[in-house]
Parts: C-alpha cells; structure tokens; sequence
C-alpha cells in the first residue's frame, strides 16, 4: 500500500520533470517560450518636436521620408501585416542602424523586412543579423550597402 502511493509520487514527479525539460529545450531551439519571442526595441528615430498635432491632422517632420505598406507573411506579425503602413528612411552610414531596427533589404526578387538582432564586424566590416520575429532562423549576414531603409514609424 505504502509503496503504491510512493510509485505514485514517482511519476508525477516525473511527468513534471520531463515537461519541464521540454519546455526548456522548446525555449532554446524556437528562441521563443510560452509567453513569445523577445525582441529589442527599435531606435528612437523621431524627436517629440518633430510631431505635430494639430485638431485636423497629424504632421511628422522627417527628411527622406517614405510610405510602405507590408504584405502578411507572417513573420513580422503583429508588428507589421496587411493594413499596417510604415514610415521608412534611407540611412546614411551603419552608425544609424542597431539591434532592434526593423530595415528592408532584397534577397533575389524578395524585399524582406526583418528585425536586426546582431550588429558586429569581421574582416569585411559592419554586418547586420537580421530575422523576422516570427521566424525560426536568422537571414544571416547583411551589409549596410544591402540596407534600403530603415523603419521610423508606424501606423496602424
């Protein structure tokens, strides 16, 4: 009787064990847990001085800048997806750019909006690391001569 209850015992903790280290090789190799992938914030592009707001409209003061909309992919979500419009400028030097801007670069035919999650350099200079937030895997390595734009603002 005594050690059917302990065998008992036994298993629970076992299932809570292995459900645990589950968890945890889950978190390691999706790079998000249960509660969803952790991204850093984008630079703080606009100065409070540079927005406008009037009773009739909006006015954001921003040199070069441009409109984008976004197809639903999946991989920005919810950030970016259909109906989200996004105010994006060309950056000027890589100095610009740090972990947590979301930049748009092609790869083939592919304009590809991602998040930069690495910023470093190697004998060719500056890189970038950039991966989707929803996405499973990085691009990999990105120069800033590949960058198109970088995303300042967006509406939703």
């Amino acid at each position: 009787m005594r050690s059917d209850g302990l065998l008992k015992v036994l298993y629970v903790v076992l299932i809570f064990l292995v459900g645990f280290i589950f968890g945890q090789v889950w978190d390691f190799y999706s790079g998000g847990g249960i509660t969803g992938f952790a991204v850093d914030k984008p630079s703080d592009f606009l100065d409070n001085r540079n927005i406008l707001i009037y009773p009739d409209k909006v006015v954001i003061k921003i040199a070069g800048a441009k409109l984008s909309s976004y197809d639903s992919t999946g991989s920005m979500l919810p950030t970016l997806g259909d109906g989200v419009n996004g105010i994006s400028i060309e950056p000027e030097s890589a100095d610009e750019i740090e972990v947590g801007d979301i930049v748009s670069f092609w790869r083939g035919d592919d304009l590809i909006v991602h998040r930069v999650v690495e910023k470093g350099a190697d004998e060719q200079g500056v890189y970038f690391v950039t991966k989707g937030d929803n996405s499973p895997v990085s691009d990999g390595k990105i120069r800033f001569e590949e960058i198109e734009r970088v995303l300042v603002g967006v509406v939703y």
